[in-house]
């Protein structure tokens, strides 16, 4: 890290809340950041009080209450959100530096543009995609119905309008990404916003309300609060003066969301687990090498999209499990400032022992360890990249979200069996097939219940949008759906007046 990233990290980085356009300090338990490529603190600062939430929520209100956000031309809205993003660019070394800090993504490769330059110009491309759709569209009635009971013409349209008050929770593996898709996104369409990070990677979030500051950003109209505890989320998702909670985080805490919010009928946009499967068909078996080590070299594995369950025909997988160990060289775990590093730290101690955790009861279930399979020895929180040979897809390391570089291999009899086996499944967030024959490898695609399918590419586009089912949540991120899910359709039925 060079002397001016440092010098501009430490003149970004802030640890204040940002209530009513304001920097406030927190008076709460102190938020305690550890640095998961050396284990040493980081930052420790006050967070929010439960009241310092309250405010915030109030303040939210009376915005979206008053309207004036929500009145603004699009185009004048889009105009300052554009500004936001312009100073997060000029800031870019900055804003990395403090990224490599708090979640341990590597200074040198793809997983830091996925954290900062990726997701800035998706939200240039959403703005883009925003000014494109819409304020009204009509209903299609038939045109009988199009003149009334006493002669008259009459239209029906829809109109697009604010949610009201947005609750943003994030999640701490990409904090950036994430934050900016749910706040951006409804700041864009006129909605008001509290937005609460990871308290494992606050610290990229809090310094948003710098580039809120440079845009010119009204008043009132984003808040950003870090805490210790769950009690303001809890607050975020209860408070009748809420009306929407998009959450990305684990299925178990967005369940929790889900029945916060019930009493009060929000609307919930939730990202939730993944237990991804990548079938490999007959055609493609190369390909199924560099799998494993794909997924490791992806932020230590944590990603809820990533492929870890890996199937592959039963007859290949010896042959697949020595490739997959050859390419696993290319995997240099070290410090995340490091130049050389292919691989950094998972994002706590309690993340090391989750994943040696699922190794244990993998190999307990019958699994067998191929490479790694334990904690690096090196200071920081460290896990080797790991491959496991499973006999079945009810081995618990291909059940349960490890959130980690552990991926699990598994044979196939034939495709109806690789298809079955991806299914059984609680989660269906995303998944993937390979396979030369286009025609077969759709029509495996077009039978996995997931909420995005990847044949032989991978897509992270503000023109497509993500979103699971089953147990991966609800609603869609990205694309049209994404921006329609930060707008209610009011009907307005029009007639002349006699």
């Amino acid at each position: 890290m060079s002397a001016n990233a440092v010098s501009a990290h430490a003149e970004l980085m802030t640890t204040a809340m940002f209530i009513n356009g304001k920097a406030e300090n927190g008076t709460g338990l102190p938020v305690t950041v550890f640095n998961p490529s050396t284990g040493e603190v980081a930052a420790n600062f006050p967070g929010a009080t439960l009241d310092q939430f309250k405010a915030a929520i109030a303040s939210a209100r009376k915005a979206a209450d008053q309207g004036e956000w929500a009145a603004m031309k699009p185009a004048d809205r889009v105009a300052i959100l554009r500004r936001f993003i312009a100073y997060l660019h000029e800031q870019n070394e900055a804003v990395n530096s403090l990224i490599v800090m708090e979640t341990g993504a590597p200074v040198s490769g793809f997983v830091l543009q996925a954290q900062v330059s990726g997701p800035l110009q998706q939200m240039e491309s959403m703005l883009d995609l925003y000014m494109k759709l819409p304020e009204i569209e009509d209903n299609p009635l038939p045109l009988e119905e199009r003149i009334n009971s006493f002669g008259g013409f009459v239209q029906s349209i829809r109109h697009y309008v604010p949610v009201g008050v947005v609750a943003a929770i994030s999640a701490y593996n990409f904090p950036l990404h994430i934050s900016l898709w749910k706040v951006l996104t409804a700041l864009a369409t006129g909605n008001c916003v509290v937005l609460r990070p990871s308290p494992l990677t606050p610290l990229s979030t809090l310094a948003l309300s710098k580039a809120a500051a440079a845009a010119g950003l009204p008043a009132g109209v984003l808040h950003i609060l870090a805490e210790a505890g769950p009690e303001g989320a809890q607050l975020l998702t209860t408070d009748p003066a809420v009306d929407m909670v998009s959450f990305t985080g684990s299925t178990g805490v967005g369940s929790v969301v889900a029945g916060q919010a019930a009493p009060s009928m929000k609307r919930l946009q939730l990202e939730l687990g993944g237990k991804s499967a990548q079938i490999f068909l007959p055609d493609r078996v190369e390909a199924a090498y560099t799998a494993a080590i794909g997924v490791c070299l992806a932020h230590a594995g944590q990603g809820c999209v990533l492929g870890t369950r890996i199937f592959v025909p039963e007859a290949e997988k010896e042959k697949v499990l020595a490739g997959m160990m050859q390419t696993m060289a290319y995997a240099k775990i070290g410090d995340s400032t490091a130049p050389d590093t292919t691989m950094g730290p998972v994002i706590s101690e309690a993340q090391v022992e989750r994943c040696a955790h699922f190794v244990k009861l993998a190999v307990e279930a019958g699994a067998t360890v191929v490479t790694g399979g334990k904690r690096a020895d090196r200071p920081g929180f460290y896990f080797e990249p790991t491959i496991l040979d499973a006999p079945d897809n009810k081995n618990p390391a291909a059940q349960e979200e490890i959130f980690g570089p552990v991926v699990v291999v598994i044979g196939y009899r034939d495709i109806d069996h690789a298809i079955e086996m991806a299914n059984d499944s609680p989660l269906g967030l995303s998944g993937h097939v390979h396979g030369k024959d286009a025609r077969q490898a759709l029509d495996v695609a077009k039978r996995l219940r997931t909420g995005t399918v990847n044949i032989n590419t991978f897509m992270g586009s503000a023109y497509a949008s993500s979103g699971g089912v089953k147990m991966s949540g609800v609603g869609r991120e990205r694309g049209v759906e994404g921006i329609r899910a930060f707008q209610e359709v009011k009907v307005l039925n029009l007639g002349s007046a006699s």
